[in-house]
């Protein structure tokens, strides 16, 4: 077997098996696929089975790099490569007026899920939730009924595209200039646009890519469509990575923390495949108890203090466990969304770093 001009082969002396020995080939052939820190973790084991780590590390500098949109199978499962990462590839379904009207349902049923409470309007109350929006004087309450008026204008617009799906199924052409698609085609654009007052229900920033996405499959084509969410997701994976690599910089290389490491690890490389899986895979019935089950870990981490530590000294350890399970609730919010949250994850390191500065352990 040769991977970039150097031999390597599963042999009993390393103390490999045939899957460990696959999954260092995929680290040196498709070095992408994995997060640095794992690379780092995996380095270390292969060298401590005096495997040729040096060698891997040469090989995977030299990888060529590939083209966004290249594809290739590794391990049987073919991916996309888009940004930096290797993502589970899905082939796009057919382009038709039925499809799209399931992909557009779906990912209105995905906006409201990710979103606030109570925004969830039904088209026939858009009359009276614009009334209440332009009579709305305070900025606090305004701000609300603007995502209660884009709720209505989404389900609106899914409830007209339902009927002109409905109408093709009888036989009944419906033109893009006609009356239907044009009243269709403003609510999704004004949903759009107030959609930018909507918050993710965390509260942290709205995730207007998650709002903007049913619009997009409104007036895009289904390949360009898909196209455009592995994009999203490897934006959302290099927020995720971010996030992890600031919590292993700033608390794993403290002695109260370390025990974090591997967990932090694990957490985010679980997050990621949460992030580019879809829910019809039947492989998200291990993908995401995985993802949820190490997340409860990373929560129940009890940092190591000495029963002579000082009280300020607790105080600083406690605080940085909550920062750290505050970063394990935004990467699962990134994973679950899978969209990119750009001004939350600086701010979270922002956090993090001032901790660095004035943290005692």
């Amino acid at each position: 077997m040769v991977a970039h001009g150097r031999h390597y082969r599963p042999d009993t002396a390393h103390g490999m098996s045939l899957k460990q020995y696959m999954y260092i080939k995929n680290l040196i052939e498709y070095p992408r696929r994995f997060h640095t820190i794992e690379r780092e973790l995996i380095y270390h084991w292969a060298n401590s089975q005096n495997f040729n780590a040096t060698a891997m590390n040469t090989a995977t500098d030299a990888a060529p790099q590939p083209q966004n949109g290249e594809r290739r199978v590794i391990d049987t499962i073919e991916y996309i490569y888009f940004d930096g990462y290797w993502i589970r590839y899905y082939a796009p379904v057919t382009d038709s007026l039925a499809n799209r009207k399931r992909l557009i349902d779906s990912l209105t049923r995905r906006a409201f899920h990710h979103t606030e409470a109570g925004i969830n309007t039904p088209g026939k109350s858009l009359e009276l939730a614009r009334e209440a929006y332009a009579s709305e004087t305070d900025p606090a309450r305004r701000r609300i009924n603007a995502a209660m008026l884009a709720g209505a204008l989404f389900n609106r617009a899914t409830d007209l595209f339902t009927s002109i799906v409905d109408l093709a199924e009888l036989g009944v052409q419906v033109s893009q200039n006609n009356e239907l698609m044009r009243e269709c085609s403003d609510c999704f654009q004004e949903a759009l646009e107030l959609g930018k007052q909507v918050k993710h229900h965390s509260g942290c920033e709205g995730i207007d890519e998650v709002w903007g996405e049913p619009f997009k499959a409104f007036t895009m084509p289904i390949a360009d469509f898909y196209e455009s969410r592995f994009v999203k997701i490897a934006q959302s994976m290099r927020d995720i990575d971010k996030i992890a690599n600031a919590m292993l910089d700033i608390f794993c290389s403290r002695p109260p923390f370390a025990g974090a490491r591997g967990l932090i690890v694990a957490y985010a490389a679980s997050a990621r495949s949460v992030a580019e899986t879809m829910k019809k895979d039947p492989i998200i019935f291990s993908v995401w108890p995985n993802f949820v089950a190490l997340g409860e870990q990373l929560d129940a981490f009890k940092p190591e203090v000495g029963e002579d530590a000082e009280q300020m000294y607790r105080m600083r350890v406690a605080y940085g466990r909550d920062l750290l399970q505050e970063g394990r609730r935004l990467i699962s919010y990134i994973a679950g969304a899978r969209v990119s949250m750009p001004k939350s994850t600086e701010a979270y390191i922002d956090k993090c770093r001032r901790y660095d500065k004035t943290s005692m352990p």
